[in-house]
C-alpha cells in the first residue's frame, strides 16, 4: 500500500509539500498539484477520507452527534441515517456525546476542522452558541435551532393527543403521563401538551411527571415508576414518552401484581423494536424515523450544494395498537 512518502518521491516533492497540498494549506502551484494528483493516481494512493480534498472542497463525510448509542431509538436513528447517507455517497462519522458539553464541543471541532460536508445533530443538550461560527450545514432531528440550517421533527403534539384519546376510548378514568427531562426544553415536550389538552377537554383526571437527566442517560426508570404507581394506585392508563420507559412500566406492573391490559392500559412512544418484543406487546406512537432520516440527509446534501432548504419539516405520527391496550 502506497504511503505519503511514496507519493512525494514519485512527484519529486517533499513530504511536507504533499501534505500541504492534501490539506490545502498555503499557496500551492498548479504544477505541484498536478504532479501530486498524477502520482496518487499512478500509485493508487487514497488519502484519509476525512482529510481535506485537493481542491479545498468538503469531504464526503457527515458528522452525526447523538447522546446515546445503546438507546433503541438512537440505534434505529443511526442505522437509518447511515443507510440514507450511503445512498447519497456519504460516510458517517459517529460521535457519541453522552450529553457531555466538552465532548460535544470537541466533536464539532473535529467535524468542522476536517471539512465534513455537514453535521446532523440528535442531541438536545448541545449549546446553541457552539454553532454560531460553524460554516457547514447543521441539520437537527427532534430539536429546532435558530442558528441551525434545518430541522426535522415528528408531530409530537399529535402523538400526545392520540395517546390520550386511545386511553380514554379504552375506558380509562385516571391517567398518568411521564414525559421527557424536566430541565431541558425539547420538541418532545409537546407530547405532554397534546396529552394534557385532550384530558382537560374531556374532563379526565390525570397526573403528569417529568424525568431526570440521570434516568434518561442510564435508561433506568424502575424506581420512579414503582414509586409513582404506589402513590397513585387508582391509575388505570399510562402514556410514557418512550418505549424503553413503557417496557419498564410493564415490568413494574407485573411486580406490583397489576394486570396489563385488564387493570392497566399502557402506551409508549417511538415504535422501536422493543415495542414488539415485550409480553404483552406495546401499543405505541409510531415515529417515522426512516422518513425523518431520509429527509435529514437530503436537506444536508441540498444545503451543502448551495440550495435553499426549508427551515422546519414536521412529519405526522400514528398510533400502533398492540396488546397493552
Amino acid at each position: 500500500m502506497a504511503t505519503l512518502k511514496d507519493v512525494a518521491r514519485e512527484a519529486g516533492l517533499t513530504v511536507g509539500t504533499v501534505s500541504r497540498i492534501l490539506n490545502n494549506r498555503g499557496y500551492i502551484s498548479s504544477n505541484a498539484r498536478e504532479k501530486v494528483e498524477e502520482a496518487m493516481k499512478k500509485l493508487n494512493y487514497r488519502p484519509n477520507e476525512v482529510a481535506r480534498s485537493l481542491h479545498g472542497k468538503s469531504t464526503n463525510t457527515i458528522g452525526l452527534i447523538v447522546p446515546h448509542i445503546k438507546h433503541p431509538y438512537f440505534a434505529e436513528t443511526i442505522s437509518n441515517l447511515e443507510n440514507q447517507a450511503y445512498k447519497k455517497g456519504y460516510k458517517i462519522l459517529l460521535c457519541n456525546s453522552q450529553s457531555i458539553r466538552e465532548k460535544e464541543k470537541e466533536y464539532i471541532d473535529i467535524c468542522t476542522g476536517n471539512r465534513a460536508a455537514g453535521l446532523i445533530l440528535c442531541s438536545g443538550t448541545v449549546d446553541t452558541k457552539m454553532f454560531e461560527q460553524v460554516e457547514i450545514p447543521v441539520i437537527t432531528m427532534e430539536r429546532f435551532l435558530d442558528n441551525g440550517t434545518a430541522c426535522v421533527e415528528c408531530d409530537n403534539k399529535q402523538g400526545g393527543e392520540l395517546a390520550a384519546q386511545k386511553l380514554i376510548a379504552c375506558g380509562c378514568k385516571n391517567l398518568l403521563h411521564i414525559g421527557t427531562i424536566g430541565t431541558v426544553h425539547m420538541p418532545a415536550d409537546m407530547r405532554t401538551e397534546g396529552f394534557r389538552e385532550v384530558c382537560q377537554r374531556q374532563g379526565i383526571v390525570f397526573v403528569e411527571l417529568s424525568t431526570e437527566e440521570e434516568q434518561y442517560n442510564n435508561m433506568e426508570y424502575d424506581e420512579l415508576l414503582e414509586s409513582v404507581l404506589r402513590k397513585y394506585p387508582k391509575t388505570d392508563g399510562m402514556f410514557l414518552s418512550s418505549d424503553v420507559m413503557a417496557a419498564q412500566a410493564l415490568q413494574i406492573c407485573r411486580k406490583l401484581g397489576i394486570s396489563v391490559p385488564d387493570q392497566m392500559k399502557i402506551i409508549g412512544f417511538d415504535d422501536v423494536n422493543i415495542a414488539s418484543l415485550t409480553t404483552p406487546q406495546l401499543t405505541t406512537i409510531h415515529q417515522p424515523v426512516k422518513e425523518m432520516a431520509e429527509i435529514a440527509v437530503n436537506l444536508l446534501h441540498d444545503a451543502a450544494s448551495g440550495k435553499l432548504v426549508p427551515k422546519r419539516t414536521v412529519l405526522p405520527v400514528r398510533l400502533i395498537e398492540r396488546e397493552t391496550t
